[in-house]
């Protein structure tokens, strides 16, 4: 495998253009070119880092000798352009959601193991080194046995998402998040959920159940006016506090409260930098086509929970 990639954004707006920022700081990664529909922002795009730029997507990819895209467009076109980059065999990473159902998500995964091309899916807590802490921390013993796993990720509705509700745009984390700390699947979901301002839902409080300990406990809303990403671990000998923006945690048990050094690192690029080591087989991709499909899953069973106002038995799709 060569040395460094021929990568292109698909999509670049508001997160896309982050994606392109830091893809292009990558020394590993080559940033060749573009694609995004608006046209001023593609004349924009090529003027700062000097690459090739398409409106439509599919000429790119015949156009341009690529090893990896990553997909930053709405999510309701995730699946399509998904599909077009793996029958393209270009390696990618699809942002959260991977796909609007799960069923799209069940055929791009496929479609991409029968390939042989890596898939990521940009669940960006994962890369979080505070996340990376609290997991070290639970499995070290720091707090005994945890009973509790709770977050709240919440801030008032943000003008770029315009085709899912806050479920699968907030909650989705966390359902992952919780996923990767315990080790474990979820074998109930419980969600009550709805919409005040929106056209989707607004606000969730989803209850995740495991196979005895831990339980959890999601609150995500368009609602509050103060942004807040926090995640609490209650254990049986004390609690671990996260500040998912700061990355500070902290730590209290019977003899007090610790504050443990945690170096900040920007998740962004920490995600696309293992990315790009994954492509070029340096590292196991960290989160794959599986666990972006089960995001998806877990999102569904909680609308449909929270629509019929009964706990859903999980039946993992792949």
């Amino acid at each position: 495998m060569k040395k460094k990639l021929n990568v292109a954004v698909i999509g670049c707006g508001f997160w896309g253009w982050n994606h392109l920022r830091v893809l292009n700081e990558i020394p590993d990664a080559n940033l060749v070119a573009a694609a995004d529909i608006n046209s001023e922002r593609l004349r924009i795009i090529n003027a700062r880092y000097n690459v090739k730029t398409y409106r439509d997507y599919k000429e790119m990819l015949e156009k341009e000798s690529l090893d990896a895209v990553t997909i930053c467009t709405p999510s309701n076109t995730h699946s399509k352009i998904a599909l077009d980059v793996i029958h393209s065999n270009v390696h990618l990473l699809v942002e959260k959601p991977m796909t609007t159902t799960v069923k799209e998500a069940v055929e791009v995964v496929r479609e991409a193991e029968k390939r042989g091309l890596k898939l990521l899916v940009g669940h960006i807590e994962r890369y979080n080194p505070g996340v990376e802490r609290v997991k070290k921390l639970i499995e070290e013993g720091r707090i005994g046995k945890p009973v509790l796993i709770s977050s709240r990720r919440v801030s008032r509705w943000p003008i770029r998402i315009g085709d899912v509700g806050v479920i699968k745009d907030l909650a989705i984390h966390d359902l992952d998040i919780m996923r990767y700390l315990t080790g474990k699947e979820p074998t109930e979901i419980y969600a009550i959920a709805g919409s005040i301002h929106h056209k989707y839902e607004d606000y969730a409080h989803i209850t995740l159940k495991f196979n005895g300990t831990p339980t959890a406990f999601i609150e995500s809303n368009w609602l509050t006016p103060k942004k807040i990403r926090e995640l609490n671990v209650t254990g049986s000998d004390g609690m671990i506090t996260l500040n998912y923006i700061t990355q500070e945690i902290k730590i209290a048990d019977s003899e007090g409260t610790y504050i443990p050094s945690v170096k900040w690192n920007e998740p962004l690029k920490n995600e696309l930098q293992h990315f790009v080591n994954s492509v070029l087989g340096r590292e196991k991709p960290r989160v794959n086509g599986r666990d972006g499909a089960i995001a998806v899953y877990l999102c569904e069973a909680a609308l449909r929970s929270a629509s019929t106002g009964r706990p859903m038995k999980i039946k993992l799709p792949l």
